[in-house]
């Protein structure tokens, strides 16, 4: 059965249809392989034009939420096995920041296999560009107080994006520029959790150590304080979240 679909009067039309729908696959309200009404009579519920609802099944179907398949109608996806990485700002919007445990040990699990790597590769290919701006992160970050987070929440990004950057693997950063949103949430709860601590510096401690390494362009002690860092932070983000 389709849940009971109300009006949308809001300003941007489109996001508004498309969040609605997404809660409603999300919450397992629209489960996977139930066929939608036709665009005429979705629209007339939610009280938009067919171009509008049309415009937000095409964003549906770009993130994996949904089939769109000519003169059968358009149909519901398994999103655990048909989505995309763009649906990750979708799910923490629906769970209003908040993952389920077994989901951020997931990408905790892909970050410390993804960015060990990032970090090995930025010491075997960094440039000197990348040096200059890597120190200039470490010194913003040093610049910052410890019991004011947002800045180093940003910071922080930035260091691992740069990283990424360096190691010269054209889709590392891509992947970590798709998963922002998601990660400064995550890192944001760290950063506020332990404002003020010791915690924090370490933090800046383990990121002079690893631009030290990449300077010296000894990619196996990158790669091992890469990973000393990510597990000291997912320790302590448990402890957070």
């Amino acid at each position: 059965m389709t849940p009971t679909l109300q009006p949308l009067q809001v300003q941007s039309l489109k996001q508004a249809c498309v969040a609605r729908l997404e809660e409603f696959i999300l919450s397992g309200a629209l489960p996977a392989g139930e066929r939608l009404p036709s665009e005429r009579d979705l629209a007339a519920s939610l009280n938009i034009s067919r171009p509008i609802l049309h415009e937000a099944l095409v964003d549906l179907a770009s993130k994996g939420l949904v089939s769109i398949q000519p003169r059968r109608g358009v149909f519901v996806n398994d999103f655990r096995v048909n989505g995309s990485v763009a649906i990750l700002s979708s799910l923490m919007s629906y769970q209003g920041g908040q993952l389920a445990p077994a989901f951020i040990d997931s990408l905790m699990e892909m970050r410390l296999t993804m960015e060990c790597d990032t970090a090995r590769l930025a010491a075997e290919r960094r440039r000197q560009e990348h040096l200059e701006r890597l120190h200039a992160l470490l010194a913003r970050e040093t610049a910052a107080s410890i019991s004011d987070p947002e800045d180093l929440i940003e910071t922080d990004f930035a260091f691992h994006l740069e990283i990424a950057l360096a190691s010269g693997n054209q889709v590392y950063p891509l992947i970590i520029n798709s998963f922002k949103s998601v990660y400064t949430s995550l890192t944001g709860q760290f950063f506020h959790a332990y404002a003020g601590t010791p915690v924090l510096v370490e933090v800046s401690k383990f990121h002079h150590r690893l631009v030290q390494a990449v300077e010296k362009q000894d990619s196996a002690q990158a790669e091992a304080v890469m990973r000393e860092m990510l597990v000291h932070g997912e320790v302590h983000l448990k402890g957070a979240v």
